[in-house]
């Protein structure tokens, strides 16, 4: 059978479809954003619904035929729709075009991003789900951040104004601005969540609110260009500044705004961020170096020569190389790690770096995609050499020069035609305040890395006889998890008690990162009665610890 969608006269593309064998369902997807649900074979009509302004890309129905979903690449939408009820299971979009700034909150449990589209997007770590979306700003969004309450979102943007946002209303309460119009590149608050700056890149001024007021309490000028980049000392009362003009000023806040210090640097400052514990200032410069402060004694202490790593393949119309082209790349974001002993570095390159400040080495480079569509993925350098020793007779070396003049022409693409590959780069990378894992903001979206798996999978229930001398068994073996497992199951306490006190010290971080969710909560109990009890107490705090510092961020989410 054939038939026409075109009956009202309201055509437009047909981009996605799906069919659905046992219930014999049809859908269907267009450019306009709007789908039709058919029963096949007489071709009913069910219901149609338009869900976005932007084509359907791709239809799938699970396997039952209750839901369907829809993605739209326009917007970065996926939606899930049950057909029966006529209501939504999931509805998820990202930003519309690139992530700018990311924070994580205090406990590490949300981060909020920031986009050119003038979104601020609130993102739960455990889900991966945005459960809350502000739309109040008029232009991109620069600098994201959260106050230490963790309950409240501080953004700046382009539009001339710093929003905060309240997570437990989920409204905007406060907006801050400059007496003349000002567009905010960077932001920063204090430890204590009362003080708010943030940097102009046109007028070269630093702009001081109050959080309690909404007042502006003092404009800081000194900076002879835009300013990138603001960091607060987590311990002090110091704010520092970068600017284009090769300085980074710190500005003491008890000493009524006055410039505490000034820092000069070889090349344009792009980024400051100061250490966990506001005893070292780490700076990147549009050189590409990254070096390291005293800010106390406004001495140097370390650099790091990082354009090297940053280092990609040849663009498609470089008509450099890319050793050449990596001269002039450089760090645009910098984070320590939460013990501050490593530094995380990104830039306009597909790396990310992590350095050891102590040694300033690297100590691996995380390569975000490896997606060859992009620009200056290809690391090999293609170039051809014909030799041609001695013609024959008959060849015609006009013709060759021109089939190769004509080769290299179609390589490097008509000029006039405006269609380039999109670049990769990273735009923010920051630490998550537990340690375990850090994120980036990138063109390939917001990625997320992690050193637990979020997996919880309990491989020991199996059919085990566990029995006293088994236990022992497995514990002479040196299978610490397995033992401390079955013993639980067994749930004798003097047994449990046996069997964690066999385990050596130096053993514990190994077998507190082998087990098993469940056994987690049950070990934690068990260690608050043996607390009163027993007289090996350094021992039994080494295991609190440890199952904490693994186990905390889990267990807090339940």
């Amino acid at each position: 059978a054939r038939y026409f969608f075109n009956k009202e006269g309201d055509f437009n593309n047909l981009t996605a479809a799906a069919y659905h064998k046992k219930t014999h369902l049809l859908v269907t997807g267009f450019a306009s954003g709007v789908f039709h649900l058919h029963e096949l074979p007489d071709f009913n009509l069910i219901h149609s619904l338009s869900i976005s302004d932007q084509r359907i890309a791709s239809i799938s129905i699970n396997c039952t035929g209750d839901w369907i979903a829809f993605g739209c690449s326009g917007l970065g939408q996926l939606l899930v729709w049950e057909w029966q009820s006529e209501s939504y299971v999931l509805k998820q979009q990202g930003h519309f075009n690139s992530m700018v700034s990311l924070a994580y909150s205090p406990d590490g449990q949300y981060i909020v991003t920031g986009g050119e589209d003038g979104k601020v997007k609130v993102w739960n770590t455990s889900s991966s789900f945005c459960f809350v979306t502000f739309t109040e700003h008029n232009s991109g969004v620069t600098a994201v951040t959260f106050t230490s309450t963790g309950y409240v979102v501080l953004s700046a943007s382009l539009d001339g104004t710093v929003r905060a946002f309240d997570l437990h209303r989920y409204r905007n309460f406060r907006t801050f601005t400059s007496p003349r119009p000002s567009q905010f590149s960077c932001l920063a608050v204090d430890s204590s969540g009362e003080i708010v700056a943030a940097g102009s890149q046109d007028s070269f001024e630093i702009f001081i609110w109050s959080m309690q007021s909404g007042r502006l309490l003092d404009v800081l000028a000194g900076h002879e260009g835009p300013i990138s980049s603001l960091s607060f000392n987590p311990m002090k009362c110091v704010l520092a500044s970068a600017s284009w003009d090769k300085t980074v000023k710190l500005w003491d806040m008890l000493d009524s705004w006055r410039t505490k210090e000034t820092l000069i640097v070889n090349s344009d400052v792009l980024v400051v961020a100061f250490r966990p514990d506001g005893k070292e200032l780490a700076v990147a410069a549009l050189n590409g170096q990254i070096t390291f402060w005293d800010h106390e004694n406004a001495v140097q202490t370390g650099s790091i020569e990082g354009r090297h790593d940053l280092q990609m393949g040849r663009k498609e119309l470089d008509k450099i190389t890319a050793k050449q082209a990596a001269k002039g790349k450089s760090f645009t974001t910098l984070c320590y790690s939460a013990d501050g002993q490593s530094i995380l570095a990104g830039g306009l390159s597909k790396f990310v770096c992590i350095y050891n400040v102590k040694e300033q080495i690297l100590m691996k480079k995380f390569e975000i995609s490896c997606n060859h569509s992009l620009d200056a993925m290809e690391v090999c350098e293609h170039r051809c050499l014909f030799l041609i020793s001695s013609p024959p007779q008959d060849f015609d070396c006009e013709l060759v020069v021109n089939l190769l003049n004509h080769f290299q022409i179609s390589l490097l693409g008509d000029m006039s035609y405006r269609h380039f590959k999109p670049e990769i780069r990273v735009t923010c990378v920051r630490f998550c305040p537990t340690g375990r894992s850090w994120a980036a903001t990138t063109t390939e979206g917001l990625l997320l890395y992690s050193l637990d798996s979020g997996l919880i999978f309990d491989p020991f229930e199996l059919d085990i006889d566990v029995t006293p001398s088994n236990i022992h068994k497995t514990l002479s073996q040196k299978e610490y998890t397995m033992a401390i497992v079955m013993a639980f199951k067994l749930n004798e306490k003097k047994l449990i008690q046996e069997v964690i006190e066999a385990v050596p010290s130096s053993e514990v971080d190994v077998v507190c990162s082998s087990l098993p969710d469940l056994y987690v909560e049950k070990l934690l109990e068990f260690l608050a009665s043996a607390f009163e009890t027993s007289c090996h107490l350094e021992f039994y705090l080494i295991w609190a610890q440890k199952l904490l510092m693994l186990h905390g961020q889990k267990l807090k989410t339940r």
